[in-house]
């Protein structure tokens, strides 16, 4: 790591986020040109036994899962098993005969046929109409909370899960528009079964072996979870009260996983993840997928019309487009703290957030690991985001320094 004094200010902001009460811990990186150049570790990783939080703390990563599951996905369609024109029917028959609702909020009933399947590049882009609970409206959100909670974890099946959400109606036309929500893991669960066995372990002979990310999976096993993070979600600041998800810390892993939102990492492994990105497709010497590849992953994909309609929770695009799992920045966004057009990355409910930024050749990368309070669904998001504020003051500061 390099000592130098433009990244304090990187540093200040992490440690803010802590002893200020916003958040119990944080992780702060920033890699460039080949090395990294700065680690702030400020924090607990849990609160009541006073354990530090460490570089090697295994963290929840939330949607910062989704860009290795889609990931997973296109090299499928490298070797021709995919193709991003195909009806998800072809793997997933369960979404053959889909209807979509006349209006978002209205009744489950009030809906008509599909005009089309939904394709993979549908899943991809979250064009295929799928919603969140707590995203959704009216019906519709109780509907998937009572079934499938915020969808991180399920007592279900993969078949099991797959019927019960292709039983409920679709938002929106396959196509039409941008809307967050469990499209990922449907994708995820299509990946395994394309492959003929599970998307746990696609990923794990694809990805994260290659890569050597020894500490990246769906669950964590008994000898290293003294290293995990407690997962706590804060009304307030100070305010920190344990939550869980049931299926990290399963005796067994589980047999579902969300390629959404399900996957347990640490900062050295998610950093080789986006090195691959960053890198074309090719990370120590060694190409894993092929460059044009990377490049439709890191474009955008939404058309002008799209652009126009919200992002999530109501917010414009701004800056912003959306390629394959993640968005990608075409022009001023301070959300990202002046990342250069052509950035890409994403965040996740656990507070966690990555980006790239290809013309500085580097990569920012923050782990926490702590919510808002539940969402209710139907009901608008909390305005409290732990960890945000200091989120943010970490972008700004780490592009300034990389200026």
């Amino acid at each position: 790591m390099i000592a130098n004094a433009r990244f304090d200010p990187v540093g200040e902001a992490t440690s803010a986020a802590v002893d200020s009460g916003d958040i119990p811990g944080a992780l702060s990186m920033i890699w460039r040109d080949g090395e990294v150049c700065y680690t702030r570790v400020a924090g607990l990783r849990d609160v009541e036994k006073r354990a530090p939080l460490e570089q090697t703390t295994l963290f929840g990563i939330a949607s910062m899962s989704k860009p290795i599951t889609v990931a997973a996905a296109l090299m499928l369609v490298e070797d021709g098993v995919l193709n991003l024109n195909d009806s998800i029917t072809r793997w997933a028959p369960e979404f053959a005969n889909m209807r979509v609702l006349r209006r978002p909020d209205g009744p489950l009933d009030d809906s008509y046929p599909a005009a089309r399947h939904i394709t993979i590049e549908d899943l991809m882009t979250h064009r295929s109409g799928l919603s969140y609970s707590f995203l959704a409206r009216g019906p519709l959100a109780a509907a998937l909370f009572s079934q499938f909670g915020t969808g991180i974890d399920s007592t279900l099946s993969p078949d099991e899960w797959l019927r019960a959400m292709a039983a409920l109606p679709l938002a929106y036309q396959p196509g039409e528009r941008y809307n967050y929500g469990h499209s990922i893991d449907v994708l995820g669960f299509i990946v395994g079964r394309a492959a003929g066995t599970s998307l746990r372990q696609v990923l794990h002979e694809r990805l994260w072996g290659p890569l050597g990310m020894e500490d990246t999976d769906f669950w964590i096993p008994p000898e290293k979870r003294q290293r995990a993070a407690t997962l706590y979600y804060s009304p307030n600041p100070g305010e920190f009260r344990q939550t869980r998800v049931a299926g990290f810390v399963g005796d067994t892993p589980p047999a579902y996983t969300s390629g959404g939102q399900g996957m347990i990492s640490t900062a050295p492994d998610y950093l080789r993840f986006a090195q691959l990105l960053l890198g074309g497709g090719v990370v120590g010497g060694r190409r894993l997928m092929r460059a044009d590849t990377v490049k439709a992953m890191t474009r955008n994909h939404l058309t002008d019309a799209q652009r126009r309609l919200p992002f999530i929770g109501g917010q414009p695009w701004g800056g912003l487009g959306f390629g394959f799992g993640m968005p990608v920045v075409l022009g001023p966004n301070r959300e990202w703290g002046g990342a250069d057009v052509g950035s890409y990355g994403w965040g996740g409910a656990f507070g966690g957030w990555w980006q790239a930024d290809p013309s500085r050749n580097a990569i920012l990368l923050w782990l926490q690991s702590c919510l808002p309070a539940p969402p209710i669904p139907g009901k608008p998001l909390s305005a409290r985001v732990p960890g945000a504020t200091g989120t943010a003051k970490f972008l700004q500061a780490a592009c300034a320094a990389l200026s």
